[in-house]
């Protein structure tokens, strides 16, 4: 029985610890808090928490002397109260009260002191000369209530939506951003007006609207309409309203009729792309992150006095489009982050440097160095990978095998990051592949080791060897004498210099594979070589440095070309070197994986396409 208890005590979900407001109500004793309804209010509901309250309050003595109100016939500034339930700093009477009342209702509640301000740790000062020990009574007339969007935490900007929008995104810097906005007082005094004619146009992020305006614009969606409350502080000059009087709060009445997407790729505002044309489904969820078969039309202009159109493919490709595949260094970069970053039937006018154009790409004849580029890019359609869910394993390996050899052909071409990415991309894949016997299994294990291989040269050659490293470790840590494993950690050791690591993979090598014997002894052989010459750059670099005698001081120099042993120069010295034996290559096809697609799985190598994303590669994949 007693086991049944605990069991049912374990399952028992947790109760919230009660919040501050909570805390506060139970202070509230029979008696000391009393209600009279002055005039009904209207609806079936008062607010509660989370929704925006907006009343007159006016306070008086039990013998009627006024103390103080909002309203401007008994000397306030005509300013009702806004605070929002939950977030806001009330006195507990009210806190208490006001959800008890409806839309447009009057009340009078009477307060012993311990409700108003002189509460024990009242979160609320009383105002000088405030009778806080006395019994008051607080009129209140409710306005009006309604669920907010609380921009700032200190409630100096609050949304009320009045229109859902449309869609999900919204404008951020530097969006261009067409809207219809006007202005009034807290009693509704027009102070401006653009609601005719052509909607305000204004670039997010350039403090063209007052501060607050902004950061609540930023919380809406096209074809949004909401009011804007916005507090002093927040209030800054702007080309919108040049002056600002003194005002406590502005109202800003809102419609966000469009917006369009501008992105700066780099963040440093030298590749930026434009949309001039929405395309269709939603953004990112719909654009081809994943490398993808894409299908595309541009203009490419050269950014100079002339602005001349260099290529046109409806006029220079018999009006075809371009058909390329992402994730494999056949376009510009700058082209192809911001191609990923589009939506089917979207055009945009992208602006790019020149060492993300040409400058590190074939360069068409008609295009000078150092050129700055603009492309009007329209995509038309992509194709996303094959989804290997559902299908065989030897489909599945046939597919992997397909994407290695881009791999391979990408590390060919010099494109390491490509490759790397392509490698790196199915091993996420084979996280999620079962084989289902012993046979399978080899085939998946050979296959994977590979990968893991080629990871590793593609980090030598970007001279990365303490990653190259560990990336052999990952095959060697499971099987110590993979013969592949040893040779490419130890081509990795010698790179970086540690020289006795190295030769004791190349000789074991030997000891547990003895048909790599002319390997390793070459391998061996150049490991010596390289000692040697480093031997001989250390002897000229500290000659004489012990020949002096007691007291004189010895400069260490290099040779007559001022040789300078470094970690960066014995990189330079055997980098590029690890593939010279035809042991190295382990980019030959696995068993029972012929090639027979040319799809790729992989995401872009480079940071800065997440990074102009806002989000985080890890969270993406």
């Amino acid at each position: 029985m007693a086991a049944n208890e605990d069991a049912a005590q374990e399952f028992e979900p947790k109760k919230k610890p009660p919040t501050e407001d909570e805390k506060r109500k139970k202070k509230i004793t029979p008696g000391s808090l009393m209600k009279a309804l002055m005039r009904p209010g209207g609806g079936d509901a008062g607010p509660s928490d989370g929704d925006q309250i907006i009343y007159h309050c006016t306070i008086r003595t039990l013998d009627g002397v006024l103390v103080e109100s909002t309203r401007s016939d008994y000397g306030g500034k005509g300013t009702p109260i806004r605070h929002v339930l939950g977030k806001s700093k009330m006195l507990l009477g009210l806190l208490e009260g006001i959800p008890t009342m409806l839309k447009g209702e009057v009340a009078m509640f009477k307060m012993k002191h311990q409700l108003h301000y002189g509460e024990d740790d009242c979160p609320i000062s009383a105002p000088d000369g405030f009778p806080k020990e006395d019994e008051l009574h607080f009129e209140i007339e409710l306005i009006d209530f309604f669920k907010a969007k609380v921009v700032t935490d200190d409630l100096g900007v609050v949304k009320k939506v009045v229109q859902e929008g449309q869609g999900w995104e919204s404008p951020r810097e530097p969006y261009e951003v067409k809207a219809w906005i006007s202005a009034k007082t807290v009693t509704g005094k027009l102070i401006m007006s653009h609601t005719e004619g052509e909607p305000y146009l204004f670039t997010f992020g350039k403090s063209e609207l007052p501060k607050g305006l902004e950061m609540a614009i930023g919380t809406m969606v096209r074809q949004e309409k909401a009011v804007i409350y916005v507090t002093t502080q927040y209030l800054t000059e702007s080309p919108l309203m040049p002056v600002i009087e003194d005002y406590d709060e502005v109202h800003f009445e809102v419609e966000l009729v469009h917006f369009i997407q501008v992105r700066d790729m780099l963040g440093d505002g030298c590749l930026i792309k434009r949309r001039i044309h929405d395309g269709k489904g939603d953004f990112p969820m719909d654009c081809p992150l994943h490398d993808s078969l894409l299908r595309v039309h541009y203009k490419g202009t050269v950014l100079n006095e002339e602005k001349k159109v260099f290529y046109d493919t409806r006029v220079d490709n018999d009006g075809q489009p371009l058909e390329f595949s992402s994730g494999e260094g056949l376009v510009p970069e700058g082209f192809e982050m911001s191609v990923r970053l589009m939506l089917p039937g979207e055009i945009a006018l992208v602006t790019c440097p020149p060492d993300y154009a040409y400058d590190k790409f074939p360069r068409p004849s008609n295009v000078p160095e150092g050129a700055h580029i603009q492309w009007e890019i329209e995509l038309l359609s992509f194709e996303t990978p094959k989804d290997w869910t559902g299908l065989d394993f030897k489909t599945i390996m046939n597919e992997a095998e397909s994407i290695r050899n881009t791999g391979n052909k990408l590390f060919k071409e010099g494109k390491y990051e490509l490759a790397k990415a392509k490698y790196e991309k199915l091993l996420r894949e084979f996280n999620h592949i079962n084989p289902q016997d012993d046979e399978e299994g080899k085939i998946f294990a050979d296959t994977r080791n590979l990968l893991h291989l080629n990871v590793a040269a593609c980090h030598l050659k970007l001279g990365e060897c303490k990653k190259s490293i560990e990336t052999c470790n990952k095959v060697l840590d499971a099987n110590p004498a993979h013969v592949k494993g040893l040779y490419r950690r130890g081509m990795a050791y010698m790179t970086a210099g540690d020289f006795e690591e190295a030769g004791a993979d190349f000789k074991m090598m030997m000891k547990v594979d003895k048909s790599t014997e002319s390997d390793a002894t070459a391998a061996l052989q150049k490991l010596k070589q390289k000692e040697q010459e480093v031997e001989k750059k250390a002897r000229k670099q500290f000659k004489g440095l012990f020949d002096k005698k007691p007291g004189e001081i010895a400069e260490a120099k290099g040779d007559a070309d001022g040789d300078q042993i470094t970690s960066e120069s014995l990189k330079d010295e055997v980098h590029g070197d690890s593939d010279e034996t035809s042991f190295e290559d382990s980019h030959e096809p696995p068993p029972e994986a012929p090639r027979n697609s040319w799809f790729s799985l992989f995401w872009p190598s480079g940071r800065r396409l997440f990074e102009s994303l806002g989000l985080n590669r890890c969270a993406i994949l």
